[in-house]
C-alpha cells in the first residue's frame, strides 16, 4: 500500500469504483425490483454509478421499477457519493498540502479556511453533522406538508422526506415520482425547501463554513469564497431570469401557470440546473431558446468540495477575471486586492479546457453509437451525465447499451475527475532552476 500512501489522491476514484460496483451488485438482486427477478447488469450498473456520482438519471422509471428495498439503497449510496466526496475532498486537500512544503501549507491553510492542517476528525464531524441538520430540515419540511396538506399516511409522508432530503442536499435527482417533482411544481412549501437544499449542498463546506463564520465581513472572506457565494448567486439570477424570460408563454411550461406560480417555478427549476437534477417542469417541452442556457449553466456546476459537479463556479468566473485583466492589459489577475497565483489560472483553464473536451467526444460518441439522436438531444445528455446533474430530455432511457456504457464513464469521471485532477495538479507542482528564452507566438 505504499503507492496509495505517496500518492493519497488515488483513494477517491478508487473509493468511489468500489461503491459503484457493491452498489451494482445489490441492485440486480431480485428483491431491489418489483419485478421480483434479476436486474441486467447495465440497468444496475447505470443506476448504481448515478447514485453514487450523485446524477439522478436513470434508464428506468424510478418509483415503479424499484421496491422500497432498491429505492433505499438508492438512498444509501446517494448519501455515500454526497458524503464521501465531501470527506475525499477534505482529506486529499490535507494530505496535498502536507506535500506542498511549509510556505505552501500556509497558503494552502489560508485560501482554504476551515481545512486547516490541524484536527481533521473534528473537521470530519463538522462535515457530517451539517449534512444531516441540513438533510433532518427538510425532512421534517416535506413530511409536515405532505401529511398536511395531502393527506399521505405520516409512514409515506415520512420517508419521501427523507428520500428527497437527501437526493436534494446531496444533488442527487432521484424522486419517488415518475414525473419527478412537476406534480408539486405550484407549491413553495415542497419546491422550496429542495431548492434550498441543492444550493446549500452546492456551495461546497469550504466557502459555506466561512461564509457563515464571517458573514457580517464578506470583504474578508477568501478569493475561493468569493467566487464560489457570489458567482453562485449570480447564476442563480441570471439563470432565473434567462429561464422566467424563455419560457413565459410556452404552454407546457410555464405559460399554463399563473404569474406569481411562473415566478416560482422558474426559481426552483434553476436552482435545480446547476446538478440538482430535479425538474418541475417537462424537460422535453422546453423552447429551443432554453436549451442552451440550461447546458451553460449545468457545465459550470457548483462549489469546489461540494455535492455539485460542473467544471465548479470558481473555475469560470476566475477564468472570467484572468479574461477582463487581459483585456484591460493588466499584468496581474486581481480578485478583491488579492493577486491570484498564475498556477491557479493554469488549473482552472486545464480544468475547463479538459471539461469542453470530455462533453464534445462524449457527444460525439453518443451519436455515432445511436441512429437517430439529435445532436443537441446528445450534447444535453452528455452534459447532464458529465457535470453530474441528472436532467434529461428522455433520451437515456432509450439508448444502446454502448452508448449508455459511454454515459456511466461520464457520470464516472465527472464526479472524481476534477477534485483527482486538481489534487495532481497541486502535486506535481515543480520549481526548475532555469528558464529557457521567452518568445511570443501570434495568438488570434
Amino acid at each position: 500500500m505504499r503507492w496509495l500512501h505517496r500518492r493519497p489522491v488515488r483513494l477517491v476514484p478508487i473509493g468511489f469504483a468500489v461503491a459503484i460496483l457493491l452498489g451494482t451488485v445489490v441492485l440486480m438482486l431480485p428483491a431491489a425490483t418489483s419485478q421480483q427477478r434479476y436486474t441486467p447488469f447495465m440497468t444496475a450498473l447505470f443506476t448504481a454509478t448515478s447514485a453514487v456520482s450523485v446524477t439522478g438519471l436513470a434508464v428506468v422509471d424510478t418509483p415503479n421499477y424499484w421496491t422500497g428495498f432498491g429505492l433505499a439503497m438508492i438512498t444509501v449510496l446517494t448519501q455515500i457519493g454526497g458524503l464521501g466526496i465531501l470527506t475525499g475532498a477534505t482529506l486529499v486537500i490535507l494530505a496535498v498540502a502536507r506535500r506542498l512544503g511549509l510556505r505552501n501549507r500556509l497558503l494552502v491553510q489560508a485560501e482554504t479556511a476551515e481545512f486547516g492542517l490541524g484536527d481533521v476528525r473534528r473537521l470530519l464531524v463538522r462535515i457530517a453533522a451539517t449534512s444531516l441538520i441540513c438533510e433532518a430540515v427538510i425532512t421534517a419540511l416535506l413530511t409536515l406538508r405532505l401529511w398536511g396538506r395531502y393527506d399521505y399516511p405520516f409512514g409515506r409522508a415520512l420517508w419521501s422526506g427523507v428520500f428527497h432530503a437527501v437526493q436534494s442536499f446531496n444533488n442527487g435527482g432521484f424522486a419517488l415520482y415518475t414525473d419527478n417533482l412537476i406534480g408539486f411544481s405550484p407549491d413553495p412549501w415542497l419546491t422550496l425547501p429542495l431548492a434550498l437544499g441543492s444550493i446549500i449542498g452546492g456551495l461546497g463546506f469550504p466557502a459555506l463554513f466561512e461564509a457563515v463564520r464571517e458573514w457580517r465581513h464578506p470583504a474578508g472572506w477568501a478569493v475561493a469564497t468569493k467566487l464560489t457565494v457570489w458567482g453562485s448567486v449570480a447564476l442563480l439570477l441570471l439563470g432565473f431570469l434567462a429561464l422566467l424570460a424563455a419560457e413565459w408563454s410556452n404552454p407546457h411550461t410555464l405559460g399554463i401557470h399563473s404569474w406569481p406560480e411562473r415566478i416560482l417555478i422558474a426559481f426552483t427549476q434553476n436552482a435545480f440546473i446547476r446538478t440538482g437534477g430535479f425538474n418541475v417542469v417537462d424537460i422535453d417541452a422546453l423552447d429551443e431558446e432554453s436549451v442552451p442556457i440550461i447546458i451553460a449553466l449545468m457545465f459550470i456546476g457548483g462549489g469546489s468540495a461540494s455535492t455539485a459537479g460542473g467544471i465548479k463556479v470558481s473555475t469560470f468566473f476566475l477564468l472570467a477575471f484572468v479574461i477582463w485583466a487581459e483585456l484591460r492589459g493588466e499584468p496581474d489577475v486581481t480578485i478583491g486586492h488579492r493577486r491570484v497565483a498564475t498556477a491557479s489560472q493554469r488549473q482552472a483553464l486545464t480544468v475547463a479546457l479538459l471539461g469542453v473536451a470530455l462533453v464534445v467526444a462524449g457527444t460525439v460518441a453518443l451519436i455515432l453509437l445511436t441512429e437517430g439522436v439529435p445532436y443537441h438531444a446528445a450534447l444535453f445528455e452528455v452534459t447532464s451525465a458529465f457535470t453530474t446533474t441528472g436532467l434529461s430530455l428522455g433520451v437515456a432511457a432509450e439508448l444502446p447499451d454502448s452508448a449508455q456504457l459511454a454515459l456511466i464513464v461520464l457520470m464516472y469521471i465527472g464526479r472524481v475527475g476534477p477534485l483527482t485532477l486538481g489534487s495532481a495538479l497541486a502535486l506535481n507542482t515543480r520549481r526548475r532552476l532555469y528558464r529557457y528564452p521567452e518568445e511570443q507566438p501570434i495568438v488570434g
